[in-house]
């Protein structure tokens, strides 16, 4: 019996293709906010407060971010809802913990520290959280679950039919496989 392994006491076929899954966090996008919310959750069902105004209609938990619109959105299973972003426009979005969103955001603010870093995670599954978008990222979401999703929705603007303030980015910007299920 071995005390430890090495990548050379597997066989051939799996050395080249062995990798190491990353745990460690993720470098953010600058300015992109994920606050995680307080969900109470008793025998009769659950409870989380999302946001909480102050005087001026501002977000307490963002206080530069005064809400002008609220919306919901609905995505079907196996819909793809992305790119796009906004240039005056900045969001605060919700995935109820029932649901299961895939998100996926791209900095495209060229002097942004972090510019052309991309974020992938998920929003919803079991979580309460506040995602705050500024303006200039690129976001979007996949539903990779069975059931359709909500996303509701806080914007600092409000939505214009005549100057809609969303521009769209390629949908598979950074590959088609950054919607997929990550296998294995």
């Amino acid at each position: 019996m071995l005390d430890r392994l090495t990548p050379g006491d597997l066989g051939p076929e799996f050395q080249d293709v062995i990798t190491t899954q990353e745990y460690g966090k993720k470098t953010p996008i600058e300015g992109v906010k994920i606050l995680d919310l307080r969900l109470m959750v008793d025998d009769g069902g659950s409870f989380a407060e999302l946001v909480r105004f102050d005087e001026s209609g501002n977000l307490l938990a963002i206080p530069e971010f005064k809400v002008r619109q609220s919306s919901y959105s609905q995505v079907l299973p196996g819909a793809i809802k992305a790119f796009h972003l906004h240039y005056n426009q900045e969001d605060v979005w919700f995935v109820p913990p029932s649901d299961r969103l895939l998100i996926g955001l791209i900095d495209a603010r060229r002097g942004s520290p972090t510019y052309n870093t991309s974020m992938r995670f998920v929003m919803g599954a079991g979580k309460a959280q506040l995602l705050y978008i500024p303006r200039g990222v690129g976001h979007g979401g996949a539903n990779i679950g069975t059931e359709p999703a909500t996303i509701l929705y806080y914007v600092n603007q409000h939505f214009s039919l005549d100057d809609p303030d969303e521009r769209r980015l390629p949908w598979d910007i950074l590959g088609k496989d950054f919607w997929q299920i990550t296998q294995g």
